[in-house]
């Protein structure tokens, strides 16, 4: 079946990761008219299965990448301020530890990250005695001295999320379940099959970037059919959720005896976040799951510094991703290059159009990233994302407590848990959430953990949701402070709006043909 609708862009872009929905961001707030397709759900791969920082990447100064951490800390202090709601200031510590990165290189370390980026809003490294609460008891007793040191957190699947959003709300037409199935370049543009749920569509484009992050080849090859595309090295990163390891609000960042680290991370209140590997993986990239050896070696890292160990079985849940660097031929997984590649390709000449293909990249650096890719295919106007707020982020950048302090006046009767998660999750947007609601019933079915049938139906229309999974393990982590069977009661809601919602179509083409 055919699908009506918008047929001719400017702007197609392929991969709804940060990547994809950074580069639609900008180029509809440049006044493109901009189509954005991802096959599955937003933030649905690797956007989704990160450590979840923003951070400039201090490990990565050992191998010289100087210009990828000054540009990352420069972003890190500029995403804080446009999404405070979703992105909040952590201190890590970094217990020293004999046989390891000697003292002074960790402090000249972390005097350079303090200073190449133009630190402002966040406070900087400090030395730390180790054996005074809250650190006494909870590290080995070996561990005496350490470092403490500023990144941030970010809610990795919601600013995906968020960035659609402001694309949509600037023109872009953003197509979840929705696959690129042929792509060819003819008579100067490009055109698109497309096909989702609606049917299949023929659309033109005059530019076409490829964000399909572990699958930016495949796209390749089927631009451009006999090219030969291995321009990828595919990255398995994982990681573990356990019941909470260990009192206070900061992180852990430990140095692992193979030269890679490992982070125990404060997560949703109730847990810890560990992780993450770095192995080779080859294969398809959809469904992946930690291994028992990655589970292995992610307990074994943090308890040679928890005094309590840790072992598989006791974690709760875990995910996986795969990162789609460049291969830049690095002998290890652990040093191949973090920074983002472009591939452009305008065919036999500079009339034809342009395919864009984006080869890594991470979180912290994807609206430079964007804005590098625009500049790349030689869009006109100017840049204007480093000052404008996402949806809900209009918010001082260190006072999210004055907010919620405002928002429990206004809503005394939400509790007090649940306000607080909905005002990070919306921020100034919360109100259009919660509607006239004068009480916590008039929300409508409680599934459990706070959600409400007026919160999924917001994400219905709003943010792209159509599973539970979307809701519970991207727009939110919900999933986690459910029960299986209050899991289960909002799968079946979104299976009978499904069915509702058929019933509504197949009744209006009735009427039409009538």
């Amino acid at each position: 079946m055919d699908i009506t609708g918008p047929k001719d862009f400017d702007l197609l872009v392929i991969g709804g990761g940060i990547n994809g929905a950074g580069i639609a961001r900008d180029a509809a707030g440049r006044g493109l008219s901009v189509c954005l397709v991802e096959k599955g759900d937003l933030a649905g791969a690797t956007s989704s299965a990160s450590t979840k920082l923003v951070h400039g990447g201090l490990r990565y100064l050992e191998h010289y990448e100087f210009r990828l951490v000054r540009e990352s800390l420069i972003e890190r202090e500029r995403l804080l301020a446009i999404a405070p709601h979703i992105i909040w200031p952590l201190r890590f510590v970094l217990p020293h530890d004999k046989g390891l990165r000697p003292k002074w290189l960790l402090r000249l370390g972390l005097f350079l990250y303090d200073h190449i980026g133009g630190r402002k809003l966040l406070p900087p490294a400090r030395s730390l005695d180790l054996t005074r609460p809250p650190h006494a008891g909870v590290l080995e007793s070996r561990l005496t001295r350490g470092f403490e040191y500023s990144d941030c957190w970010v809610e990795d699947a919601r600013l995906v999320v968020l960035n659609a959003v402001d694309a949509a709300e600037r023109g872009a037409d953003i197509r979840t379940r929705t696959e690129c199935t042929g792509l060819e370049r003819t008579r100067g543009q490009w055109q698109a099959r497309l096909s989702g749920p609606a049917g299949t569509q023929t659309v033109t484009a005059k530019m076409v970037v490829n964000a399909a992050g572990p699958w930016v080849d495949k796209v390749l090859a089927r631009a451009m059919p006999g090219r030969n595309a291995s321009n990828l090295r595919l990255v398995k990163g994982s990681h573990l959720i356990f019941p909470r390891l260990y009192e206070g609000d900061h992180s852990y960042i430990f140095q692992n005896r193979d030269g890679r680290i490992v982070f125990a991370i404060p997560y949703e209140g109730d847990f810890t976040l560990v992780g993450t590997t770095d192995v080779a993986f080859e294969g398809d990239p959809a469904g992946i799951a930690i291994s028992p050896a990655e589970a292995e070696y992610i307990c074994d890292a943090v308890n040679e510094y928890l005094a309590a160990d840790v072992s598989p079985d006791q974690a709760v849940w875990s995910y996986a991703g795969v990162r789609p660097l460049y291969d830049d031929q690095a002998a290890s997984n652990s040093t191949v290059t973090r920074d983002y590649v472009f591939e452009l390709d305008r065919g036999r000449n500079e009339k034809d159009a342009a395919l864009l293909s984006v080869f890594g990249g991470k979180i912290t650096t994807y609206r430079k990233l964007a804005e590098h890719a625009l500049e790349k295919l030689g869009v006109d106007g100017r840049s204007w994302t480093a000052d404008a707020a996402l949806p809900g982020g209009d918010i001082p950048a260190l006072d999210f407590d004055g907010f919620v302090a405002a928002q429990a006046g206004i809503r005394p009767w939400l509790p007090a848990p649940v306000l607080r998660r909905m005002a990070r999750a919306y921020g100034t947007r919360l109100g259009a959430v919660l509607g006239d609601a004068g009480a916590f019933g008039d929300l409508g079915q409680h599934f459990g953990g706070g959600l409400t049938a007026a919160e999924v139906i917001y994400l219905v229309r709003h943010e792209y949701a159509r599973s539970a999974d979307d809701v519970l393990w991207r727009r939110s982590k919900l999933g986690l402070h459910m029960s299986a069977e209050e899991r289960a009661a909002l799968s079946h809601w979104f299976e009978r709006a499904r069915i509702e919602d058929q019933a509504i179509s197949a009744a209006t083409q009735s009427a039409s043909e009538r």
